[in-house]
């Protein structure tokens, strides 16, 4: 890597970690890669092996062909690396990638793929490494959702088709997709929970001291989870490895008053496969968890019960690569957000209340979501709220309110402005002033498109008296403001900074922005934003 870089040094037991940053940059470093000596201490620890190499060095150049590269002791990371403190208060974006690259160091560079077609051996480690440092750092809801994230985007992919370990292929990259990645991500957490943490760490130990600066399959990584687990996995590896798609589970429930029992009956859709599965059943405040076998395509279990189940849980651990589908009433969903704990049962249950917002009960639910101890549950609570009729919904507006004032997480706070801004109530005119002097760059861009609902000269005054650099980084939100005025003379800008990301972004919201702005540019004759 060439170019003109200050680097910020800093140190893991005697180690040099140093990290090349633009000037522009310097101050910030450590905000954005601050966290990489804790990281080598961590992934040293849970694989017992400690960092092998003589220093690790991180370097960010532009106009980079991926998002990094995990070149031993001196990563490269794309530019998109390089966030400024209005950017990092909100998230650091970069922190997952960080640890990816990072972990490659045992799985990647310590033990390399012994061939293009078992280039899970390392992407899929190196993906998993996020999940387990997220799960370290920051605890469960953060890594669940981040696995969440990633088990969306395989299904979205439709790649169902492809083996992880594909013996067949086009072109070498090709392999970089997300069944290498995230895919197989998911399948190390399924097996995990099965061998269980002691088991499967310990496997990894076995697996990186004897192939240490060698090559490896998936075959002997089998191989090095039965010597320490004792068990065989050929059905594992078999159905997951050397197979493709996904588990398709339809389940129905037969419910026999006079014994009181249950029967869940499973019909596997598609491939057959053979799974461990957690059903948890709720009786009011009382949780029973059972572990059953799942082998055919079609299996039935039946449980006792002393009152009639409120929620039956199936795959409570939400461990499974699998689409589950099933009938839940929308007083089940109300239950699930109540008490079971799991991520993926909160969001889901939130995403299925916020269907039916007419209901009371279902409605103070989700004002409660607002007090969820995990910001993505509130952040989606709150994009998920219709304050039509809003003079029957103080209580839940004076809720927001708070939430855009005093809460911990600023994308809490930018979420419950843009609730605010909706209203349409001039006296926020001061609240959204204030959001816009916030270090915050998602709380800046959601006061100026709240306040431009109800005073769009001030909010153009104050658009126009940004800096470029600024209004790069609120390129979303102002393009919002530009798109109300319908002002073709900003078209330039919108093309150059927000359509760039159109392609890159999951997020539904931002696609129909970037959607929006693609259509008025190529309906427009305005040549250097075509160009």
């Amino acid at each position: 890597g060439v170019g003109d870089f200050t680097i910020v040094k800093d140190t893991w037991n005697g180690l040099a970690v140093d990290y090349y940053v633009e000037p522009a940059y310097e101050s910030v470093a450590k905000d954005i890669f601050g966290n990489t000596p804790e990281m080598i201490e961590f992934f040293s620890e849970i694989t017992g092996v400690s960092y092998t190499w003589d220093k690790y060095s991180q370097i960010v150049v532009r106009d980079y062909v991926s998002g990094a590269m995990e070149n031993t002791t001196a990563v490269v990371h794309g530019e998109g690396a390089q966030q400024n403190k209005g950017q990092l208060i909100d998230n650091n974006e970069w922190e997952g990638t960080i640890a990816h690259e990072l972990f490659h160091h045992w799985f990647g560079d310590l033990v390399t793929a012994e061939s293009w077609s078992n280039l899970t051996v390392n992407e899929s480690f190196a993906t998993y490494s996020v999940y387990l440092w997220y799960e370290y750092k920051y605890g469960k809801d953060r890594a669940n959702a981040h696995m969440y994230n990633d088990v969306q985007t395989y299904f979205e992919s439709k790649s169902e088709d492809k083996n992880l370990v594909r013996f067949y292929y086009e072109d070498k990259e090709h392999m970089f997709d997300p069944v290498s990645y995230h895919k197989g991500n998911a399948i190390l957490h399924m097996l995990r929970n099965y061998l269980g943490d002691d088991a499967f760490f310990q496997s990894l130990n076995y697996y990186l001291t004897k192939y240490k600066f060698g090559t490896a399959e998936a075959h002997e990584l089998r191989l090095a989870f039965e010597k320490v687990s004792g068990k065989d996995l050929n059905w594992f590896f078999n159905q997951w490895y050397f197979g493709n798609s996904h588990i398709k589970l339809n389940v129905t429930y037969d419910y026999n008053i006079l014994n009181n029992t249950v029967t869940v009956n499973l019909n596997q859709l598609g491939n057959i496969f053979k799974f461990p599965l957690t059903i948890d059943i709720y009786e009011d405040k009382r949780k029973l968890s059972y572990d059953v076998w799942v082998d055919s395509r079609q299996n039935s279990f039946t449980f006792p019960f002393n009152k009639l189940p409120k929620l039956i849980n199936i795959d409570a651990k939400h461990v499974l690569l699998a689409k589950i589908t099933e009938k839940k009433t929308l007083e089940n969903y109300i239950y699930q957000y109540n008490n079971a704990s799991h991520y993926v049962d909160r969001r889901v249950a939130v995403e299925e209340i916020a269907k039916q917002q007419t209901n009371k009960e279902a409605f103070s639910t989700l004002i409660k979501a607002f007090n969820d101890p995990y910001y993505e549950i509130r952040v989606l609570a709150l994009e998920s709220i219709d304050l039509f009729q809003k003079y029957y919904k103080k209580e839940a507006i004076s809720k927001i309110e708070k939430l855009a004032q005093f809460d911990k997480k600023t994308l809490v706070k930018a979420a419950a402005l843009g609730v605010l801004g909706k209203l349409i109530e001039p006296a926020y005119k001061p609240l959204f002033e204030r959001g816009m002097n916030s270090e915050s760059y998602a709380v800046i861009g959601s006061s100026l498109i709240s306040l431009y609902q109800i005073d769009k000269q001030a909010t153009l005054k104050k658009v126009n008296s940004l800096n470029d650099d600024i209004k790069e980084h609120l390129a979303s939100a102002i393009t919002n403001i530009y798109i109300g005025e319908k002002d073709k003379t900003k078209l330039p800008f919108i093309a150059k900074h927000v359509l760039k990301g159109m392609f890159l972004s999951g997020d539904k919201r931002t696609q129909q922005l970037y959607s929006e702005a693609f259509k008025w540019i190529s309906e427009s004759d305005n040549k250097e934003a075509i160009t």
